[in-house]
């Protein structure tokens, strides 16, 4: 009997002796099942079911059913690894494809590994969610998508399965994305006995979960962060409108993801929109979707964030650039759960809740007149302030470096973990973080690929000012303490980003964690436009 598979078999790409998919016999052809009977495709299943199997052969062989039942060319079984945060290919018909690794968001697998979400992609070729490059890599040519979420009897995500392009130059129905589904739901539950996602499952746990775990696996136990959780727990049970307010890189949408996977929408999908991202003649487009002929290449229709989160949960970030003409529908939606696409003129109804989160004064734009007033109030029914880390206390901080510092250690394959000496704490608790958790992260990773199996205070692209209070500069008295007005901190920050990455806007506003949109307005406000 064959080895059984393990986790650490399954991350890695096979070079030793094991079975090839083209070893197996040719499957008869099948006719196509109805969509009310996937019988014929999943025999096998149950019969695998509890039996001791070589796994490799139990998936390739589903995949070639699947692929047959679907009328599909292609297959595809794409599993999750925690520690990395990325989808890879488990089970696929093109040996290039078990190369295959997507972060989680990035391409149509990676997206509704994020959202949750069926998707079924008539044409790749204008779809933003498609990832051309796994055609340039396979040498491949997709001309339709259809994927599905694979989920465990708790209902946690744990891999996604595709198929490719459906035969005879037709793409896939709805009913074939209910087929899919319902064989999604067959292969959970088949692999529920196997060691396959006894693996995955504790790939996530850890071994002592701080109390920010059920959060979302947020980090910190501070009076501060406890009190967010509370917070978050009441408006979880519910299924009410939240505010996230919080600095940039303070976590606003790690808080967002936390009401959403402790409510009972959690099986549904999260679908975020960043309004700092997207030209503002786009973000309506993008949160309501567009009806063929609304504008010059609306060749078809397509739908928005808010169908797309039906069920679920949209996350609208960076409110405060949301446009005053997109404000009136957002309210609408809010009290009525209603809207017309762009161009169209039928009322399209969602069952959606809606988190949103900015870094904006609100009740100083609605005074400006740059934010309307009864939308204010309508999305302000629960309300969360983030502190920022300043405010965290000590352990807070040293407990996110500590969990940086490994993940680093983890993402650039180092051999060990570097220690972080006493010098470097020092400084970590004297600087004031105006970037938050995001400037930290940032700041630790690039001290980890720096650093000779320790970090010390010269490892850290800190400010030299950076230093422990009561600690004399060489050759100097202790000074009183002092405290910088925060504008200039920030001012001061923004000056170095752009300085690092020769005037970059785009990249040093990727670096600051806030949007090209954002830094833009407060080069403006700190008058550094030039």
């Amino acid at each position: 009997m064959p080895e059984p598979c393990t986790i650490r078999t399954l991350l890695c790409a096979s070079t030793g002796r094991g079975y090839s998919p083209f070893e197996l016999p040719p499957l008869p052809r099948m006719s196509t099942p109805r969509s009310d009977d996937v019988s014929p495709v999943l025999l096998s299943v149950g019969n695998l079911v509890g039996q001791e199997v070589n796994l490799d052969e139990f998936l390739q062989t589903l995949m070639d059913r699947v692929a047959v039942a679907m009328q599909a060319d292609r297959g595809t079984l794409y599993l999750l690894d925690p520690g990395r945060g990325e989808l890879f290919s488990r089970a696929a018909h093109l040996p290039e494809l078990a190369q295959i690794r997507l972060k989680i968001g990035q391409g149509v697998a990676g997206y509704v590994a994020e959202t949750g979400a069926t998707v079924n992609v008539p044409d790749p070729s204008g779809e933003k969610r498609f990832f051309a490059d796994i055609d340039r890599m396979t040498g491949y040519r997709t001309t339709s998508i259809l994927a599905v979420p694979l989920r465990d009897r708790d209902g946690q995500l744990f891999g996604v399965l595709q198929v490719l392009n459906k035969r005879g130059g037709s793409t896939f129905s709805d009913e074939d994305a209910a087929m899919l589904g319902r064989i999604a739901a067959q292969i959970a539950t088949a692999l529920e006995s196997t060691s396959l996602l006894q693996e995955i499952r504790r790939a996530r746990e850890q071994p002592e979960a701080p109390v920010g775990y059920f959060f979302n696996r947020i980090i910190g136990e501070s009076p501060a962060m406890r009190s967010v959780y509370r917070l978050v727990q009441k408006a979880a049970a519910t299924d009410a409108t939240v505010l996230i307010r919080g600095e940039s890189g303070s976590g606003k949408e790690l808080f967002a993801r936390a009401v959403h996977v402790n409510s009972s929408r959690r099986h549904k999908p999260f679908v975020k929109v960043d309004c700092a991202a997207l030209p503002a003649s786009l973000i309506e487009n993008e949160l309501f979707g567009h009806e063929k002929g609304a504008f010059t290449g609306a060749d078809h229709r397509v739908e928005g964030k808010f169908e797309a989160a039906d069920g679920g949960t949209v996350f609208i970030d960076e409110l405060g650039e949301l446009p005053l003409t997109v404000q009136g529908k957002l309210l609408r939606v809010l009290q009525d759960r209603e809207f017309e696409r762009v161009g169209g003129t039928q009322t399209v109804k969602v069952d959606v809740r809606i988190v949103a989160a900015t870094n904006r004064d609100l009740q100083r734009m609605v005074a400006e007149g740059r934010f309307r007033e009864d939308l204010y109030y309508r999305i302000k029914v629960v309300e969360l302030v983030l502190p920022p880390l300043r405010e965290r206390g000590a352990e807070d901080l040293e407990r996110l470096a500590r969990h940086f510092v490994a993940a680093a250690a983890k993402k650039h394959r180092l051999p060990q973990v570097p220690r972080l000496t006493a010098s470097a704490l020092a400084s970590l608790r004297a600087w004031s973080w105006p970037g938050n958790v995001r400037e930290l992260e940032n700041c630790i990773e690039s001290a980890v690929v720096l650093s000779d199996g320790e970090i010390t205070a010269d490892d850290l692209p800190l400010p030299s000012r950076a230093r422990p209070s009561g600690t004399p500069p060489p050759g100097g008295t202790v000074e009183p303490p002092s405290i910088e007005p925060l504008a200039e901190i920030e001012r001061r920050h923004i000056l170095r980003a752009l300085e690092l990455f020769n005037g970059n806007r785009t990249a040093a506003a990727k670096a600051l964690g806030i949007g090209r949109n954002t830094l833009g307005r407060k080069l403006k406000e700190y008058g550094l436009e030039e």
